[in-house]
């Protein structure tokens, strides 16, 4: 068994998860306790710790499937496996807290049965590492992770990520170029999982860091930037509002097909393709042209898409010029725009946590933080710049209505996926 107790080891769990004495003991107690449960279930061959990062959206709240601009940073959440090769094509993996699951990569072709499972991740990273000629073979692992689904942290590009390197880390040079993981996640999650998401998270969590992201081309340009928001007096908190997103496909779906529906008027495919004067211009024959049920929503999805990617561009240059309280506002803006033209906040007016999480955190924080919705919207999570002095206050306040444990204090992870090894 892998020894967690030398120098290396420290040294690799610090640049993953920082550097508080604390929180590296119970990483040490965790993989532990991975360990000892991936020894009784895989007793034989060598064993590789593997990790891949959460994300956190800074900014850019769904332009990434319009070939928008971003900002994402990834986190130290993550998911986390204990891995043994085998000698045969089957997987096997036993995830925290659900079943086991067995499939064998001799059959790579999407299985209808498996649309929305893990299985069909698996299946699909799989397939197109190997039909871009990749190596990939049989392992059996053991998982936990703290990006919990539903979290907004993206849990499903955690794991597409994290099996990319554990095929790659076993079967191959472990140097795959991190745009390339990005694109077989998505891939797979586009193709076998059957969710339409954009590549924005899956590039977050891939190349680590804090990043601005311009999806225009096929080949992303991804600009990285260091700053420190602690060192600013400033955290990083997602709460968790308890929403869930179950059946919730059919709203997430509807976004990008609405602003593509907006372009297809202008004979393109992505409305980046399309100069934001001309939309503007257009606006008065739009309604009468769209042919999708809700007209006047798609418009305002489409607006929200054209000023989100300048605010993108201001939020990147704001911290370059490390003028945080100009970020800042920005910040707001863009939840204000996803509140109002986007229309994420809520599916159901049953069910509007969102807003209520967006509320508080406005009462708390107008004129000393920021705040947003988090994600893909609906339900799950708020993002917010809490002011260090108040963290203590703003966590008590905002689990009083959410729930223990509903807010998660953020660092931005330095790297994307790690193997982890011993000296």
């Amino acid at each position: 068994m892998i020894g967690l107790n030398n120098t290396s080891i420290t040294r690799q769990l610090s640049s993953l998860y920082g550097t508080n004495p604390k929180m590296l003991e119970q990483q040490k107690e965790r993989y532990s306790a991975l360990l000892e449960r991936h020894q009784q279930n895989a007793p034989e061959g060598p064993v590789y710790l593997i990790s891949a990062p959460g994300r956190t959206e800074i900014s850019g709240n769904h332009t990434d499937h319009n070939h928008g601009k971003v900002m994402a940073a990834a986190v130290n959440l993550d998911t986390l496996a204990a891995v043994t090769p085998r000698q045969d094509a089957t997987v096997t993996i036993r995830s925290e807290g659900y079943a086991p699951l067995t499939l064998s990569l001799e059959q790579l072709s999407p299985v209808p049965e498996e649309e929305g499972t893990t299985a069909a991740l698996v299946r699909g990273v799989a397939a197109r590492m190997k039909e871009l000629g990749y190596n990939v073979g049989g392992f059996d692992a053991s998982v936990t992770s703290t990006v919990r689904s539903g979290s907004g942290l993206s849990s499903s590009a955690a794991f597409e990520v994290l099996l990319c390197h554990i095929f790659d880390s076993l079967y191959g040079k472990g140097d795959m170029p991190f745009k390339l993981r990005a694109q077989i996640s998505q891939y797979a999650e586009n193709v076998y999982f059957c969710k339409p998401c954009g590549l924005m998270d899956q590039m977050a969590s891939s190349a680590g860091g804090l990043v601005y992201i311009d999806f225009e081309n096929p080949d992303p340009e991804v600009r990285a930037l260091s700053y420190d928001f602690a060192a600013k007096g400033f955290s990083l908190v997602v709460v968790n509002t308890g929403g869930s997103h179950d059946d919730l496909t059919a709203d997430y779906a509807a976004i990008p097909q609405e602003m593509k529906a907006v372009a297809k008027v202008f004979g393109k495919d992505y409305l980046r393709d399309i100069c934001p004067e001309e939309f503007f211009a257009a606006i008065p024959t739009l309604r009468a042209k769209l042919t999708v049920a809700n007209p006047e929503r798609a418009i305002l999805r489409a607006v929200h898409f054209y000023n989100e990617n300048r605010r993108v561009e201001k939020q990147f240059a704001a911290l370059v010029e490390d003028d945080l309280q100009a970020f800042l506002q920005l910040v707001i803006e863009s939840g204000r725009s996803s509140y109002c033209y986007l229309q994420n906040t809520f599916a159901s007016p049953a069910h509007q946590e969102l807003c209520l999480a967006l509320m508080l955190s406005e009462q708390l924080l107008a004129g000393k933080g920021a705040w947003r919705v988090h994600g893909g919207g609906f339900a799950g999570t708020t993002l917010n710049f809490v002011p260090t002095a108040m963290l203590d206050e703003f966590i008590q306040k905002m689990e009083a209505v959410f729930g223990k444990d509903s807010c998660n204090v953020l660092n931005v992870r330095p790297v994307g996926p790690a193997t982890l090894e011993a000296e």
